[in-house]
């Protein structure tokens, strides 16, 4: 089959996207866990090692990261920009997300928020909430709800993570066991009918694992983007997932199989 020059750019234009995506994928990784190998990071995102060194080559090139024998570290500095990134993806898209979680919570209610951007687009909208009490191990959730007078907040606190502003380790989970958390709500790096929801973070799967099992009802709060996505590690099974707010761009094949699963899905 011929393939004329206009088709040669829309695929080289397709392959450009998924190739900064990955190396966006891969500098939060780095940001999220510290460092990480070569060897690593090609069983984590299926591409070759040659490709991996390439990505990190193009990272470094753009001061993000720091080579290493073998793998690579954040720059000095990228913490602080991984943040910015994080609240600069698919803004809108997280915005009526947020909207329509905080639609859930009532008055009076207990609920957990992660500490995930798409979890911070829903404090913005609790703020007027009256004696909620919010259960959070992020930094930027509490931030965002201090001067909430009508909000509660109980900061579940950890070893600090720079790089997402918020606590793990969960030490204070243990003290939660009297709060009727009635609501939970969680971002993911992705959701898949195999994996569940899973995170680029061990520290953050172990954190909100427990959590998990504590809400009473546990409210995925994804963008489409993460549809079909495997991090590192998994920290809820499907099974223990009531509903997945996400936007209209989410896979039409993969909501139907979510939904199949008994599982309710919004999309705003």
């Amino acid at each position: 089959m011929k393939v004329t020059e206009s088709n040669h750019k829309q695929l080289d234009g397709v392959h450009d996207l998924f190739r900064e995506e990955r190396r966006q994928a891969i500098f939060d990784h780095l940001v999220v866990n510290g460092r990480a190998a070569v060897s690593e990071l090609s069983a984590t995102f299926g591409v070759s090692a040659v490709t991996v060194r390439g990505d990190l080559q193009a990272l470094a090139e753009r001061k993000l990261v720091l080579r290493t024998h073998g793998g690579a570290v954040p720059a000095d500095g990228s913490s602080d920009l991984a943040l910015v990134l994080r609240r600069q993806r698919q803004v809108r898209e997280k915005g009526r997300i947020g909207a329509a979680g905080a639609a859930l919570v009532a008055n009076g209610d207990a609920v957990f928020l992660d500490s995930s951007s798409t979890s911070l687009a829903i404090a913005h909208h609790l703020k007027r909430h009256q004696h909620l009490t919010v259960v959070t191990n992020s930094l930027e959730v509490a931030h965002a709800l201090f001067d909430a007078q009508g909000v509660e907040l109980l900061v579940i606190g950890g070893v600090l993570q720079r790089a997402t502003a918020s606590f793990t380790g969960a030490y204070g989970i243990e003290r939660l066991q009297k709060v009727n958390l009635i609501r939970g709500f969680f971002g993911a790096h992705g959701i898949s009918p195999e994996a569940g929801l899973t995170d680029v973070s061990p520290d953050e799967a172990a954190i909100k694992r427990p959590l998990v099992e504590r809400c009473h009802h546990v409210v995925a709060v994804l963008d489409a983007t993460k549809w079909g996505r495997t991090g590192v590690a998994s920290f809820a099974d499907l099974n223990q997932v009531d509903t997945v707010i996400t936007d209209a761009g989410a896979p039409e094949d993969m909501v139907r199989q979510v939904e199949a699963a008994g599982i309710h899905v919004e999309q705003v």
